[in-house]
């Protein structure tokens, strides 16, 4: 008796489902591609980031890398989720940089003059109207700036995909991935071409190891906080983002020898020291989170093919800045593989093939 095994043919294969894999996803599902997503959701820093997007960093009045870009392209990419999945995802929130000093002040305004700046920071100084929070100096405001709630999303988007039966909920062993030379096949699915956008897991995926990913582990709170009654983002030592019913995030850390996903009382204790130096009124802490951000040495994100195996592909490295940057990447990565388009030099993974792969 002769035994015949049926085997599903897909375009694609995609691994992970964070923000690299939903982008992705959007891609395909737009120019009409088969797919079949495989994650475990072991890795969390899409379920517990912060979701705010800001095209300036903060710290140093810079504007990040290809922001203007990024978020031409992710405001209407998230409209289009909310108005297909009947959610609301996309909050369009003020971000107020607390000054802490007349010098602070004076940088704002160089700033506001340049070039690339001006069309993202408001030149005016805002007064401080909120008497629980200590703002002596006032704020500066920068303009087109939001919270994505990646919680939401990310449970909505996984149950939309197990509807129409394009989701697997398990762990992808390496070892049962065989390879052809026009296809791949895995789990008895085979597929053109396989994505993997598993952010800092990618650190263990033997094809893609070489790659110079490094985790930083990043811890958030919620608190309640009854008085504040705050409608903006403050970013100060740490962030406070509103989330309605007297909830706020705070945020957030950033540690590079812890590995895990465990909080720790050490990065509660500094969230909490630097809240309270401008935070004046009760509050209680009601929940605490932590997650590896997929971070690169220079601060690029991880796209591209692999250099010996034409079907393979990597998304990844987005750092803090995935809300931004996922929706354009994965455009990216979409036209080079289905169009040849040249990936953006800047995040294109062959500027490390030379350094870094030495074969298999």
């Amino acid at each position: 008796m002769r035994i015949i095994y049926l085997c599903t043919m897909v375009d694609y294969i995609v691994v992970g489902l964070g923000l690299a894999g939903i982008a992705f996803c959007e891609q395909l599902e737009a120019n009409r591609k088969s797919f079949q997503v495989f994650s475990d959701a072991s890795q969390t820093s899409s379920v517990v980031a912060g979701g705010l997007y800001n095209p300036v960093i903060l710290k140093r009045f810079t504007l990040a890398w290809n922001a203007k870009e990024q978020l031409e392209l992710a405001m209407p990419f998230y409209q289009k989720i909310e108005e297909r999945l009947n959610i609301k995802i996309d909050f369009k929130i003020p971000v107020l940089r607390r000054f802490a000093s007349i010098e602070e002040q004076n940088m704002w305004f160089e700033a506001a003059d340049k070039p690339q700046l001006n069309y993202f920071l408001s030149p005016k100084i805002l007064k401080n109207k909120n008497q629980h929070l200590h703002a002596d100096f006032g704020y500066g405001e920068v303009l087109y700036t939001g919270w994505l709630d990646t919680k939401l999303l990310l449970k909505c988007y996984k149950e939309h995909l197990l509807k129409k039966a394009q989701y697997t909920n398990a762990s992808f062993n390496f070892e049962k991935l065989k390879m052809a030379d026009d296809f791949v096949e895995y789990e008895g699915i085979k597929a053109k071409q396989i994505v993997f956008a598993t952010g800092f897991g990618l650190h263990q995926n033997p094809y893609f190891s070489y790659l110079p990913l490094n985790g930083t582990k990043g811890e958030l709170l919620t608190i309640k906080a009854p008085e504040l009654k705050e409608p903006n983002v403050i970013k100060s030592s740490v962030f406070i983002i509103p989330l309605g019913a007297d909830l706020y995030r705070i945020g957030a850390t950033y540690k590079w020898k812890d590995k895990t996903n465990l909080p720790t009382q050490e990065s509660k204790d500094e969230l909490l020291e630097k809240l309270d130096s401008f935070l004046k009124c009760d509050y209680t802490v009601v929940d605490h989170v932590a997650g590896i951000r997929p971070t690169v040495a220079d601060r690029r994100p991880l796209v591209g093919r692999h250099p010996k195996h034409a079907n393979l592909y990597a998304l990844n490295g987005f750092g803090s800045r995935g809300v931004m940057i996922a929706p354009m990447a994965a455009q990216q990565l979409f036209g080079a593989i289905e169009h040849q388009k040249p990936l953006h030099p800047e995040m294109d993974i062959a500027r490390f093939t030379k350094k870094y792969f030495k074969g298999e």
